[in-house]
């Protein structure tokens, strides 16, 4: 996968964040999500890709969402063939109300390196790569938090446990407080959140808990880029649920999914803040018609991580 196509993807989340920030506050998710869909969706028009998206936002009935089996960017006979998971507003909640941690992100793989995850539930667990390898899926909360101490070699008391903070979690919050380890709850981004596990310097040690199954892949490419670790295992509300994941591909509706098994190969990640959050800055609005967004982009084959700070000049570019 080209390097260069790091660049070109940071202006599809910048174009993103900065339509949807617009909406920061005033309380209206549909709109937000929808600002961020559509300057998500223009941006990759100008991409020379054969994109795939793999995970979004629903179904083509869904539209105009960016829908799962969506073709996106400038097809030429040279194009490269890649998927692409994405989510044009993580935490459009957050965005409404003017909250922490709002992002538009993208992930992207050579063909069929992601998993096709289903809309539906995900158990999952994340931490950074001091502790990569010490994290199970099939552990309790309590052991897992155990082996994530040892491992970065601090007491349970001082390690900080992300959790979303949902009455599905009261049993799980119940039991780190009685450990005695630190808990942040969020109210939605628990992609933010996953990365924030493995970024120096957020104070995250580890993510548990159930949130959505296509955030989970966009988390454990990010994971990979930073060199964390993940694991995920699908929780179906319905029947339904459970044969659309069938249909997919998915043959273990409940396997236990490693990093690898839902991110492999060479994958990128880009990130641009909304709002304030553990790694990213929000957009700022400027006199002038000017804004300042913050983004990372990363790539798991090198390892390489940048952030990039951008002032925009809205006159002397067309408007978001």
């Amino acid at each position: 996968m080209e390097r260069n196509l790091a660049l070109e993807f940071v202006r599809i989340t910048e174009a993103a964040a900065l339509a949807s920030a617009r909406w920061m506050g005033l309380g209206k998710e549909k709109e937000a999500d929808q600002a961020a869909v559509d300057a998500m969706r223009r941006a990759f028009d100008s991409v020379r890709i054969d994109g795939t998206v793999v995970i979004g936002e629903g179904e083509r009935d869904e539209a105009p969402m960016l829908f799962i089996g969506e073709k996106v960017g400038r097809k030429s006979d040279d194009a490269p063939p890649i998927d692409i998971a994405l989510d044009p507003l993580e935490g459009t909640t957050i965005c409404a109300k003017g909250g922490v941690g709002a992002i538009a992100v993208i992930a992207v793989a050579e063909r069929g390196n992601f998993l096709h995850a289903p809309d539906t539930y995900m158990d999952k667990i994340a931490c950074g790569p001091e502790a990569k390898g010490a994290i199970d899926l099939d552990l309790s909360p309590t052991e897992n938090i155990r082996r994530v101490a040892e491992k970065l070699g601090k007491p349970v008391e001082d390690v900080t446990v992300v959790i979303l903070d949902r009455p599905r979690h009261e049993a799980l919050i119940a039991e780190v407080r009685k450990l005695g380890s630190r808990i942040q709850l969020i109210g939605d981004g628990d992609v933010s959140a996953a990365v924030a596990a493995a970024w120096p310097g957020s104070g995250i040690d580890l993510l548990i808990g159930i949130g959505g199954a296509p955030e989970g892949v966009i988390s454990a490419a990010a994971m990979q880029c930073l060199g964390g670790d993940f694991q995920g295992r699908l929780k179906f509300r319905n029947d339904e649920e459970r044969a659309r994941a069938t249909k997919m591909g998915i043959k273990d509706l409940d396997k236990k999914f490693t990093i690898d098994e839902l991110a492999r190969g060479k994958v990128m990640f880009c990130a641009t803040g909304v709002t304030d959050g553990p790694f990213l800055k929000g957009v700022k609005a400027l006199p002038g018609r000017r804004a300042t967004t913050h983004s990372v982009v990363m790539r798991s084959e090198t390892g390489t991580i940048r952030t990039i700070d951008t002032q925009h000049n809205f006159t002397k570019k067309a408007n978001v």
